[in-house]
């Protein structure tokens, strides 16, 4: 249960590439915002993922996640080429597998080897095809199984990738879009895995080539042409449409608070985590994290790379919840009566954040990544004030 929206520079208020997930996932399952520098890796070393191990590149890109505690993967988060990764569960007429590597598997490696959305696409495809997606989705509950779709994009550009088990097709995106827990690339896709309408046919989830619809033939659900105001997906697409020459960081933000449809997700599963990427081609990206479940009472923190300097946790997955983390003590408190307090926190970080940037021509690099961290800093600090 998830939203991702992106948003390209042919339809935000600055030319930028405009990212934004929430996690939904159970509700008392801890999400950290981790961080790995960029790290060069021996002949012949394997990386040991949620379930299984594959052999590792020589060198892996600094990376900053929304991560689950107990996996190696990653819900969504971006590297230090300003690709940014956001996936959702999806369900296929495809067999489940016992073990593979999980799509939140898939979408760390996207970013820790791949400069450009294009390239971590790649990198997905590939390990998708060579080790299969697969295991159990949460912790201590192998039953949870599904199926994975991604955006993934760039301070240029955007893909949606979309599986079913070994099967896969791509969407460039030309304006908008949003993913939640449905197929929805119609028709044959921009790209698609060689057979898969063939596969189709064969499995007699269509008749011929002409009738196959990707999201239609591999879920076996009709799906309407018209975005529903009450379902997440349909939501999240009525709001990027209308927000097209509008978008902002804080618009997206807004979004991901949305209540009517549920996009800001409260009850048995919440929005454990939630990111906004402002992608900004050719200058420092700024990477929005709250770090704390259900965004409506939480605070989005500023982050820029280089990371160090900001808070951030160790990347996981680690063997116990530790109640100190900031996420348990936050979802501990939920702290809903100081909403009006975190709103002009908030406001007034987004506003300097924004002042920055607008003088980002007249001041040198290393003052602006210091300020932003300073943002960082203040933001965090402000947030356990409110829950203490």
């Amino acid at each position: 249960m998830c939203d991702t929206l992106v948003a390209l520079g042919n339809s935000t208020k600055d030319g930028s590439v405009i990212f934004g997930k929430n996690s939904d996932r159970p509700w008392d399952e801890v999400q950290l915002i981790t961080y790995s520098p960029r790290l060069k890796h021996s002949r012949g070393e394997e990386v040991k993922c949620t379930y299984i191990s594959i052999p590792q590149v020589s060198e892996t890109f600094a990376i900053i996640l929304s991560q689950p505690w107990w996996m190696w993967g990653a819900e969504m988060g971006t590297n230090e080429y300003g690709v940014v990764i956001g996936n959702e569960a999806v369900y296929t007429h495809e067999p489940l597998r016992n073990k593979g590597l999980l799509g939140m598997d898939l979408l760390r490696l996207g970013l820790e080897r791949g400069k450009t959305a294009v390239e971590a696409m790649e990198v997905i495809i590939d390990l998708l095809e060579e080790y299969s997606q697969g295991g159990g989705c949460a912790y201590n509950d192998l039953s949870w199984m599904y199926h994975n779709s991604f955006i993934i994009a760039d301070p240029k550009q955007a893909y949606v990738l979309e599986t079913a088990d070994e099967w896969w097709i791509v969407e460039k995106v030309k304006t908008v879009r949003s993913i939640s827990n449905g197929l929805t690339i119609r028709g044959k896709g921009d790209r698609r895995k060689n057979g898969i309408i063939q596969h189709a046919i064969e499995q007699e989830h269509c008749k011929n080539e002409e009738t196959f619809d990707f999201a239609i033939t591999f879920s076996g659900s009709p799906v309407s042409t018209v975005p529903s105001l009450y379902s997440r997906g349909g939501k999240s697409t009525i709001l990027l449409n209308n927000s097209i020459g509008k978008a902002t960081p804080s618009l997206m933000m807004e979004f991901l608070r949305e209540h009517e449809a549920g996009i800001c997700m409260h009850g048995g599963f919440e929005s454990t985590g939630s990111q906004v990427s402002h992608l900004r081609s050719g200058k420092k990206s700024i990477h929005w994290f709250t770090g704390t479940t259900i965004p409506c009472i939480s605070i989005y923190k500023p982050y820029i790379f280089p990371i160090e300097g900001q808070k951030y946790y160790n990347p996981g997955p680690y063997q116990t919840v530790n109640s100190d983390w900031f996420w348990c003590k936050h979802t501990k408190s939920k702290p809903v009566n100081q909403k009006i307090e975190m709103n002009d926190i908030e406001n007034s970080i987004i506003s300097r954040v924004d002042d920055l940037l607008a003088q980002e021509d007249n001041i040198k690099e290393d003052k602006l990544i210091k300020n932003i961290k300073n943002l960082n800093l203040e933001a965090w600090n402000k947030s356990y004030q409110i829950i203490n």
